[in-house]
């Protein structure tokens, strides 16, 4: 392992290949949004004090990049922007990291149902996502908590009206990601509906969240179940094409993920994260992308649902 020696934060620019994971320079690129000049340094001031306490992995030190597996594909934490570069919270969150480390930003593009198989095959030691943590996922990967959420139920504003009462859900046809904690709460839903002799949820399994909001446009599914910060998120930046139901679901604490028993990897990136908290990088990523109201006090790791705080 290696031991970081005052880490500086500069400027650097860098390219981003969408078929595959390409190093970033220095975990900086030019898509850097709402983080200006004042904060760097401001990051850079008390990053030098607490840097030499953050050890690299023995894989980052080796490499000399901090690998990320995203899905590039959720916004707003993770997306390809209109020039073709990836941008969003976790991109950005990211890119300070591996500035702060001193190495350069990595960005696996990985489907979301191929997350999981990743960690646990070995592939890549960080996925990145706003994972939802329940114990059958604790059985396979660990989680540092960096946000808060729950799931929300978004559709054109002509149908809104539907979802606003307990059974509004009932014999609708939605759209989920694959593998998400959406596409097991429709399940869930589904059986109460017909348990309370009501229509069951038609359910549609996308691989891609564009292509259900994409669906719900069309007229082809009646909503979408989703993330609520990235509900939220789309019905602000779209203008109402999608309006977020009122009734959100599960609401609980949000991770990314790490191969289950990787100390090195987890008091690295728990330490980089909490640095970001400090200096008040994750703060103002948050409150560019308008996700202030979903932060937390501080990150933590999560190998047991008894760590879970109620925050």
């Amino acid at each position: 392992m290696q031991r970081l020696r005052g880490a500086m934060i500069e400027s650097s620019k860098g390219s981003y290949c969408a078929s595959r994971g390409t190093a970033i320079g220095h975990g900086l690129f030019r898509h850097w949004r709402g983080i200006g000049v004042a904060s760097l340094l401001a990051m850079t001031a008390a990053g030098e004090a607490t840097a030499d306490d953050i050890v690299l992995s023995s894989e980052v030190a080796a490499t000399g990049k901090l690998s990320i597996a995203n899905t590039i594909d959720y916004a707003p934490f993770g997306y390809v922007g209109e020039d073709g570069e990836p941008e969003g919270i976790v991109i950005e969150l990211a890119g300070a990291m591996a500035k702060l480390l001193k190495v350069d930003l990595d960005l696996q593009r990985t489907p979301f149902p191929a997350l999981m198989p990743g960690l646990t095959s070995g592939r890549f030691s960080i996925a990145w996502e706003t994972f939802s943590i329940s114990a059958e996922r604790l059985e396979q990967v660990d989680f540092i908590v960096f946000l808060r959420g729950g799931i929300a139920i978004s559709s054109r504003p002509d149908l809104a009206k539907d979802f606003a009462d307990e059974w509004g859900i009932c014999g609708k046809r939605v759209g989920v990601s694959a593998g998400s904690a959406s596409d097991f709460l429709v399940d869930r839903l589904s059986e109460e509906c017909v348990s309370n002799s009501q229509e069951g949820v038609a359910k549609s399994v996308f691989n891609s969240s564009q292509d259900i909001v994409q669906a719900v446009m069309s007229g082809r599914i009646d909503a979408r179940v989703d993330d609520a910060t990235a509900s939220s998120y789309f019905e602000r930046i779209s203008n109402s094409q999608l309006v977020v139901a009122p009734r959100l679901f599960d609401v609980a604490p949000l991770g990314l993920a790490i191969v289950k028993g990787d100390t090195e990897t987890s008091q690295m990136v728990l330490s980089a994260l909490a640095t970001l908290f400090e200096t008040g990088v994750y703060h103002e990523v948050l409150e560019q992308h308008g996700m202030a109201s979903y932060a937390v006090a501080a990150p933590y790791f999560v190998d047991s649902l008894d760590d879970l705080r109620d925050e």
